[in-house]
C-alpha cells in the first residue's frame, strides 16, 4: 500500500502529539499503526527499520518516523514524517518554556505522566510480543536477544551491545553454511545542538549526561537545575525525548533560539536516513549481512525490553496505576483498541486529576 502524503502528515501528527513514553513507546504505537493497522509495511521491513536506527546517531523514534516517510513516499515522505512528528512536541515545549521563562516554574505535569506511564507499558509489551515473534525466529536468535537483555541489564552501552548481537548473528549464520538569559548568539546554539544530534546515538535517556558536561560544566550557560528541568520538560511530554534541546533554546535566546536547537539537533537525523535508507533492502539480499542485521534486530528488541523493564518499576508503583495498567491491557489485548486512543484517554485521566487536586 503506498499512502500519499496527506496520510503520511495525519499520521505523524497525531503520533507526534500524543506519543508520551519516549522511544520504545513511539516505535511500539507506530508499529501499531503502520504495520497492523495500515499494512504499510510488512513485520520484517518495519523490524529491520527498527535495527538500522540503532546503527546510526540521532533520536531512533523520530528516524523510524523518517524511514517510514521516505519508504512510502520518497524524499518529500523523509521531510514530511520527519517534521510532522517533531513538530507538535517542539510547540509544546516550546509554550512550556514561556511558561517556565515567565512564571519560574514548570506547569504541573508530573500528575498527567503518572496516568500515562502505566498504559504506556502496557502498549510497549504488546508491540514487543508482535515483533518478537518475527524478530526471534530461531533458537540462535533467541539465545542472541536473551544475552543482549543481560548485557542490557549490567548496563553495557547499548552499541556494544548491538555490535556483540550483530557479530553473533554473522557467527550463526557462518556456522550453519559451514549562561544569563537570552545571552547566547544562535549561531553557537545551532552548531551546538548540530553536533549532540551528529554524535549521540540511542535514545533522548542519555542527553542529561551529554549535555551537562558542555552546558553546564564547560560553557555555563545553564544551571544544573535548568538542565534537569529541560530534560524532565522532554520526557513528560509527548513525541521526542530531543525536545528538551526547543526548551534549552528558549531559555538562551527566546523562540529563536528554540528554532534553532530544533533544528540543530534534529537535522542529522534527516541526513542520515536520507543517506542510508536505502541501504536496508540492499543488506537484507545479502545473507551474511542480513544475519548481521537478524542479530541487530534481536537486539534491539532485548534493549526495548531492558527499558521497559526499568520503566515500568517507575509506573506502576501504587492501585490506581496497577488499575489503569490492567485497564489498558484489556483494552489492548481483549478489545484490540488502537493504542491512540488508550494514551490519549490516559492523558485525559490525568489532566482530570490534576484539575481536581
Amino acid at each position: 500500500m503506498r499512502p500519499g502524503l496527506a496520510e503520511i502528515a495525519s499520521l505523524f501528527l497525531k503520533l507526534g502529539t500524543i506519543g508520551f513514553g519516549g522511544p520504545a513507546a513511539h516505535i511500539a504505537m507506530m508499529e501499531d499503526e503502520v504495520v497492523r493497522r495500515r499494512g504499510w509495511l510488512s513485520r520484517e521491513e518495519f523490524l529491520d527499520l527498527v535495527g538500522a536506527t540503532h546503527l546510526i546517531p540521532g533520536p531512533n523514534s523520530t528516524e523510524m518516523a523518517i524511514h517510514v516517510g521516505y519508504r512510502k513516499a520518497g524524499v518529500a515522505g523523509l521531510i514530511l514524517a520527519g517534521i510532522c512528528f517533531i513538530l507538535p512536541a517542539a510547540v509544546i515545549v516550546g509554550i512550556i518554556a514561556w511558561a517556565y521563562v515567565r512564571y519560574g516554574t514548570l506547569p504541573q505535569l508530573e500528575i498527567i505522566l503518572n496516568s500515562v506511564k502505566p498504559v504506556i507499558i502496557v502498549v510497549v509489551l504488546q508491540a514487543m510480543l508482535v515483533l518478537g515473534k518475527t524478530a526471534i525466529k530461531s533458537s540462535s536468535l533467541a539465545a542472541i536477544a536473551v544475552s543482549s537483555v543481560i548485557l542490557g541489564a549490567l548496563g553495557v552501552h547499548e552499541l556494544v551491545v548491538l555490535l556483540l548481537a550483530a557479530v553473533a548473528g554473522i557467527v550463526v549464520h557462518s556456522s550453519r553454511i559451514s549562561v544569563p538569559l537570552f545571552s547566547v548568539e544562535l549561531l553557537p546554539i545551532f552548531l551546538f545542538f548540530l553536533k549532540v544530534g551528529s554524535v549521540l546515538f540511542g535514545s533522548g535517556y542519555v542527553l542529561l549526561a551529554f549535555l551537562r558536561a558542555d552546558l553546564v560544566e564547560r560553557w555555563q550557560w545553564l544551571s544544573a537545575g535548568q538542565l534537569l528541568d529541560a530534560v524532565t520538560v522532554g520526557q513528560v511530554t509527548p513525541g521526542p525525548v530531543f525536545t528538551t534541546a526547543t526548551f534549552i533554546g528558549y531559555i538562551l535566546a527566546g523562540f529563536p533560539g528554540a528554532t534553532v536547537a530544533t533544528i540543530g539537533i534534529f537535522l542529522p537525523a534527516f541526513v542520515f536516513v536520507g543517506l542510508s535508507g536505502w541501504l536496508v533492502p540492499q543488506i537484507r539480499r545479502s545473507p551474511r549481512a542480513g544475519a548481521a542485521l537478524d542479530g541487530v534486530n534481536a537486539g534491539s528488541l532485548a534493549l526495548m525490553a531492558v527499558v521497559t523493564a526499568q520503566l515500568a518499576r517507575n509506573a506502576v508503583v501504587d492501585v490506581p496505576t496497577a488499575l489503569l495498567a490492567v485497564a489498558a491491557g484489556v483494552g489492548l489485548f481483549v478489545f484490540r483498541l488502537n493504542s491512540v486512543w488508550l494514551v490519549s484517554g490516559a492523558v485525559v485521566a490525568g489532566l482530570i486529576a490534576a484539575l481536581t487536586r
